[in-house]
């Protein structure tokens, strides 16, 4: 993954905003200079491109993962006429490569992002339909003053859009890079792309799905769901640098570790993953954690933190998240200390088990569903705002300090088949039938089921579900609202619909972290990016988003009952 940033102007004639009126400045002065603010991402490398008759200016930050020596961007076309940018990673790159050989004669690209080049010479805007992964890109076709803008279907790279005061588009990973220039800033929505010409885009839907619309009657077959996400897991392991796997002991990272382990030993037996947990002294996951890597072997990192550690991050990693949403401010900063350590080791890329609690309703509050159809419309809901949530956390913290993240459970294929699951299937806490048999209660069982043999120990197969900011240790929540709240007091709290009418904080450790943003990001735009995660109100769940704050949370889904 990388940051990438991008100035198209309107008519040709880059207009700069009226902040850079003071001393004249050059687009490639702007452009670099506001790509800088996102440099964290892309550590290795910073290439630019400007296209001076077209007011076109595209610079890429880059962390090398795949063609470390050949992939430095902005990529350009064999005629030298549609350039572009992108951020993450195309799984079935080699398979297009093969394609585009066997049309084109030989053909070696110079990184996975670079088939798509190729792929929109050939197909244009339909280019979408070949290509599987996980990616932000720019592209600029200079012979008919093209834009294509374009985010994968689930959102996992982040994606900012903004527009000048005259009309000018600007593009980049982070939102911080167009706040104070741009007069309307906005998130870039997933599965979408916008092309045409500066000032007249239009917004095409190029992932549309049965199940994002219908309420699906598929019924499950663990052979081809277990047989689907180990084929997800094998084509996220293409890499060309050291990388590892996250392990917070619950079944989703612990899965993602253990068949990643099994496949890279299909070539080499005596492999050791290097795997990694974070936590307080005494935290429940390392507990597990400390199981799953006994017994797929791995080479395990305990990271310890202490609550004043975390603390001390509350301003930096609001800084980089671009959020004040509580659930992920209050998870995302183990992540962040765990990430440095991780970069210190010199890996580059870490797979992690983000999207499996969407698509399979792992969240404890999903015990409280009303029934199936309203279970899968809120596992639809879920999927939709990975982008505002889960995602937005994995891939700002990890590269805020250069390293990559991969989540196999949101790969394309995969989420498809278990999203066309019939949602009896998967609910929680329901008697289903399920292939002729009363199913467990616990959430996500099927996947656990599906994964029965072999795969972890019975005891983290089967463990209830630990929200990540929980299981890092209860007295992290406890202690930081604790701070954050006693930061607030009770005359400026009494006003917050005054000072933020906009997403309203409710409690005075949001208005904490929403004070913190709007120092950091001021506008309403900027505000109206964020979308508060909390669980279902009107099904009787309590605001708070720790898991702990559920009534099902103690251990009443323990083990194969």
């Amino acid at each position: 993954m990388c940051g990438i940033f991008a100035i198209f102007s309107k008519d040709g004639q880059p207009i700069l905003p009226r902040k850079f009126n003071t001393r004249p400045e050059s687009l490639r002065q702007v452009a670099t200079r506001q790509s800088q603010k996102q440099r964290h991402r892309g550590p290795d490398f910073t290439g630019v491109e400007i296209i001076e008759n077209h007011g076109v200016a595209m610079v890429h930050e880059r962390v090398c993962i795949v063609g470390v020596h050949t992939g430095h961007q902005p990529f350009k076309s064999q005629d030298g006429t549609i350039f572009m940018i992108a951020n993450g990673e195309i799984y079935n790159y080699l398979e297009q490569s093969a394609e585009i050989a066997k049309k084109r004669g030989a053909y070696q690209p110079k990184s996975d992002c670079n088939v798509i080049i190729e792929l929109y010479e050939e197909y244009g805007e339909n280019l979408f339909e070949y290509i599987t992964g996980m990616f932000a890109i720019a592209l600029y076709d200079t012979k008919t003053k093209t834009i294509l803008l374009a985010r994968d279907p689930f959102g996992i790279i982040s994606m900012y859009y903004g527009e000048d005061e005259y009309g000018n588009i600007w593009v980049s990973s982070e939102m911080k890079c167009l706040v104070g220039v741009c007069r309307k800033v906005e998130n870039f929505p997933p599965g979408v792309m916008r092309i045409g010409k500066a000032g007249a885009l239009k917004e095409k839907r190029f992932f549309q799905q049965n199940w994002q619309s219908r309420i699906p009657r598929d019924p499950t077959d663990l052979s081809v769901l277990r047989q689907t996400f180990i084929s997800a897991v094998r084509s996220h392991l293409h890499c060309d640098c050291l990388y590892g796997a996250l392990l917070s002991g619950g079944v989703d990272s612990s899965l993602v570790a253990s068949i990643a382990t099994k496949i890279i030993r299909e070539t080499d037996p005596s492999f050791r993953l290097k795997t990694f947990s974070v936590g307080l002294e005494g935290a429940p996951d390392f507990k597990y954690s400390k199981m799953v890597a006994d017994y797929i072997d791995s080479d395990h990192t305990e990271v310890y933190f202490t609550v004043e550690q975390g603390i001390d991050c509350i301003r930096d990693i609001i800084h980089h998240l671009e959020t004040y949403d509580v659930t992920t401010v209050r998870c995302s900063i183990p992540m962040l200390l765990l990430t440095r350590y991780i970069k210190s080791t010199g890996i580059k890329m870490i797979l992690s088990g983000e999207g499996a609690d969407e698509i399979f309703g792992g969240y404890l509050y999903f015990f409280n569903a009303p029934d199936p159809e309203q279970f899968h419309e809120e596992l639809v809901t879920r999927v939709g705002n990975l982008y505002l949530s889960d995602c937005l956390r994995a891939n700002k913290v990890s590269l805020a300090k250069g390293v990559e993240l991969r989540v196999p459970f949101l790969d394309t294929a995969f989420v498809n088949y278990a999203m066309s699951i019939r949602p009896e299937d998967k609910i929680p806490g329901k008697l289903n039938c399920f292939e002729g048999i009363q199913t467990h209660r616990i959430e996500k069982h099927i996947l656990r089921k599906a994964f029965g043999e072999g795969y972890l120990p019975d005891e983290v197969l089967w463990r209830q579900k630990e929200q990540f900011s929980d299981g890092v240790g209860y007295n992290w929540i406890d202690t930081i609202r604790e701070h954050a709240s006693s930061q607030i007091n009770d005359e400026e709290f009494a006003r917050a619909a005054e000072i933020y009418p906009i997403n309203t904080p409710t409690t005075k450790e949001a208005f904490y972290y929403r004070e913190i943003f709007a120092e950091l990001f001021p506008g309403d735009d900027a505000a109206r990016t964020v979308k508060r995660w909390v669980p279902r109100q009107d099904w009787g769940c309590p605001e708070d988003p720790s898991g702990r704050a559920q009534k099902m949370h103690e251990n009443k889904t323990e083990g194969k009952k």
